[in-house]
């Protein structure tokens, strides 16, 4: 499982030109599902999502999480994550998971978000999107878990 997280102040995300999520100051979490992975490590990941510090404290260090600036989360799924690009140039995604698996995963983690108490809004799985986005920092971060 992976996750890119960007700090935004805002972000939104469009199928057929039509919005299904938008968020204001918080985090864009861009989230891959792999074959194999597990409730357990979409738990964590929520987890680790809602307490990682990368918003500024009062001197200006990454030490509030979204949680602490009662920030925003906008979950993405992007089966492109688990590409695998060591052979040749053009990219496999075997690696990823069926959507009938990943579907539920990224659902979990959303959950969890929500579980933390935080704002969630989300893309639409399967969906061919448009992400439009404030990147604040700027901040990117990847976790694998």
């Amino acid at each position: 499982m992976r996750g890119v997280v960007q700090r935004v102040a805002r972000a939104e995300v469009r199928v057929a030109g039509r919005a299904v999520g938008s968020i204001g100051p918080g985090m864009l979490v861009f989230v891959g599902i792999g074959d194999g992975d597990t409730t357990e490590q979409a738990d964590r990941l929520a987890g680790k999502l809602s307490r990682l510090r990368i918003f500024e404290d009062d001197e200006g260090r990454m030490n509030r999480s979204v949680l602490d600036i009662g920030g925003e989360v906008l979950v993405v799924s992007q089966f492109t994550l688990l590409a695998d690009t060591s052979r040749g140039n053009r990219p496999s995604f075997i690696a990823a998971a069926a959507p009938d698996l990943a579907e539920p995963l990224v659902e979990r983690v959303a959950a969890g978000l929500r579980a933390a108490r935080l704002r969630v809004a989300m893309g639409e799985f399967g969906a061919h999107m448009e992400v439009d986005l404030v990147n604040d920092g700027p901040v990117t971060i990847v976790l694998e878990l």
